[in-house]
């Protein structure tokens, strides 16, 4: 797939020696900061190439507008200037200014700098792609033990939806949903006898099992891009009154994805039939988590998320829910 650059430069001279340098890509232009804005929403480029002194909203704007946005912060950005100065250099830097071309281009040296930074932004991509497959992955392995088939996938439903009512951030969102995907992955390295048994485990067995967030820790710590949902993912079975594991968390300590795993987890389990008994309705299961708030997990996000049930059938949508990868 051709890389997409947007070229951002008032001087209609600057524009076409870079369009006519760099032919080989797809090329987007803008000559001020407002239409950059709408085409980097539109388009998602790979890269972008913005002057700095622009009338109206400057190259300095435009960089921090981008940088500060999640969906776009990692973006590639190459300012253009005609200034030497370390200062502007510096200010630029600082704003999350990726590289520097300098007037008058020199067209070799402009797309030796496109290329390397190019391969950077596609390594970011790969990494970014990692909890994905991971989680796609893990999905595979659940068919395999019918007593978790979609569990993953229904407790990212959960978690999810909960998110959306605690945080407005659309990160937060995704990254909840990954985490929800992956927070089983420790079972990965518990024997399978033990995860399949139908008949009460021995407490030998049950240690077993209450080692798979650790376990599930280390999995994922050894992949990039995965560090923000590490923590939820290791503290998702710790309890508010401090009698969890694996850490005895109580609280605020434990962090707020993991609070909202806990719940979701839970409720997908109640639910679910299970060989020593029968499925809880939706109801039946939401007594159960008000009965435990404030012991087992945290009161508030339980409250929000009998507020997420009321009316609505939230076990028929999880089952029909397809995680995008």
């Amino acid at each position: 797939m051709v890389p997409k650059i947007l070229i951002v430069d008032d001087t209609i001279t600057n524009l076409g020696i870079l369009k006519k340098t760099l032919k080989e890509f797809s090329i987007f232009e803008a000559t001020d900061g407002r239409t950059a804005l709408k085409i980097i929403n539109a388009e998602h480029p790979d890269l972008i190439l913005l002057d700095i002194m622009m009338p109206g909203v400057d190259g300095h704007s435009v960089l921090s507008i981008i940088k500060n946005n999640e969906s776009t912060r990692h973006i590639p950005v190459m300012l253009i200037t005609s200034l030497d100065g370390i200062e502007d250099k510096l200010r630029s830097f600082e704003k999350g200014a990726d590289d520097f071309l300098t007037k008058p281009f020199n067209p070799l040296e402009v797309k030796a700098r496109i290329h390397s930074l190019l391969r950077v932004k596609a390594l970011q991509d790969e990494i970014a792609r990692i909890p994905f497959t991971l989680a796609s992955f893990v999905g595979r392995i659940e068919i395999r033990n019918p007593l978790t088939a979609r569990h993953g996938t229904r407790t990212a439903f959960y978690a999810e939806q909960l998110a959306k009512k605690i945080s407005h951030q659309t990160t937060d969102h995704e990254r909840m949903r990954i985490a929800a995907l992956l927070h089983d992955i420790g079972y990965l390295e518990i024997n399978d006898l033990i995860r399949k048994k139908t008949t009460p485990l021995t407490d030998e067995e049950l240690l077993e099992i209450k080692t798979h967030p650790v376990r599930g820790t280390d999995i994922c710590a050894a992949w990039p891009g995965t560090k923000y949902i590490i923590p939820w993912i290791r503290h998702h079975h710790e309890r508010y009154d401090g009698f969890g594991y694996p850490d005895g968390l109580a609280g605020a300590e434990i962090p707020i994805g993991a609070r909202i795993l806990s719940i979701a987890d839970a409720f997908d389990a109640l639910t679910t039939e299970r060989p020593y008994r029968k499925a809880y309705t939706q109801a039946e299961a939401l007594v159960i988590l008000l009965e435990n708030a404030g012991n087992q997990w945290d009161p508030d996000y339980v409250a929000l998320f009998c507020e997420l049930a009321e009316g609505t059938d939230l076990c028929a949508e999880a089952n029909v829910f397809q995680p995008e990868f």
